[in-house]
């Protein structure tokens, strides 16, 4: 989910905590929970700095190691702990339980995004995305913020915040529901499907869909029930050519192919290199494929020139990129 999301989330948790004896009849321990809560629910983003030395080790660690089982164990140790120095007469137990809640509803909530987490580490590196909830859902949003009205206008924060949770367990059931009928629909019209992917949009009734058979690959989406297939791609493997094997050396390629679980490719040739792209099929926008990985590589030495990973939305854009030497 998105930040603002999780914060609230956060404080949403922390009126919860209030049901909590050891916590709702404490005001120094309500307060140090609600700030372990808030901290919690945006500990496993800080992997978000990875941004910020390129895109190829942010898109292949972002949600891994810091969604993970252990880090979640870490995270929920840490801010207790320092809490703790300035609040040395809190249940140390309970404030460890109520962080322990908070970072793990945090990932929790990512796994029903389409970008999913690698949640389940260190026993698979396999990433776990269900697809029923857009990265930013207004309705999930906004519904929290209602509820922290209720609550500041005098409503008990603690039975507030359980009927909101209540409510958002309905509404995922919901999704999941017509998630589930779109897949149905999906299988009765393509043949020898291996995998559908659905990726919700911030619209509640409109869902993007990348479907893997075992000639094709399809691209479409599912409007008010309606399924409608924009494009149909052949379906062809990688070949086993020294351009295609310098380009999987890249890096940037590298985190595209960790990442991506359909895409088609491209080879195209120039006066004095290769151009290797790959394009993923999940996030079709406007008639254009944002999301991509490119290599240029030289046409006597077959050595990497340059390349670029991440999301472009104009051909102008990309071309700017790869001459800076992104990468």
């Amino acid at each position: 989910m998105d930040t603002g999301t999780h914060v609230v989330m956060g404080v949403a948790l922390g009126g919860i905590a209030t049901l909590d004896p050891a916590v709702g009849m404490d005001p120094a321990m309500a307060q140090a929970v609600m700030i372990a809560t808030i901290a919690g629910s945006q500990a496993p983003d800080i992997d978000t700095i990875l941004k910020l030395k390129n895109n190829a080790v942010y898109i292949r660690h972002h949600r891994g190691i810091t969604h993970s089982i252990p880090a979640v164990l870490i995270w929920s140790l840490l801010f207790p702990g320092m809490l703790y120095l300035f609040y040395p007469e809190a249940n140390l137990l309970h404030l460890w339980l109520w962080t322990l809640a908070a970072v793990a509803l945090h990932v929790f909530v990512d796994i029903f995004n389409a970008y999913g987490t690698q949640a389940l580490r260190p026993f698979t590196r396999k990433w776990v995305a269900l697809g029923l909830i857009n990265t930013f859902d207004p309705f999930i949003f906004v519904s929290h913020l209602a509820a922290i009205a209720v609550w500041l206008a005098g409503a008990d924060q603690g039975y507030t915040f359980l009927t909101l949770y209540i409510i958002l367990t309905g509404y995922y059931i919901l999704r999941f529901v017509m998630q589930r009928r779109i897949k149905q629909e999906l299988r009765r019209k393509i043949d020898d499907i291996e995998e559908i992917i659905i990726s919700p949009t911030m619209k509640f009734r409109q869902w993007r869909i990348a479907v893997k058979a075992k000639s094709a690959f399809y691209v479409g989406r599912s409007i008010d029930g309606n399924i409608v297939i924009l494009d149909t791609f052949n379906r062809v493997p990688l070949p086993d050519s020294p351009v295609m094997k310098a380009a999987k050396q890249d890096k940037n390629i590298s985190a595209f192919l960790s990442f991506s679980p359909v895409y088609r490719w491209e080879i195209d040739t120039y006066k004095d290199h290769y151009e290797v792209r790959f394009i993923d099929l999940r996030y079709r926008s406007k008639e254009h494929y944002p999301f991509v990985a490119i290599a240029h590589i030289d046409r006597d030495s077959l050595e990497l020139m340059r390349s670029y990973t991440g999301w472009i939305f104009s051909e102008e854009k990309l071309q700017k990129k790869l001459k800076l030497g992104s990468v």
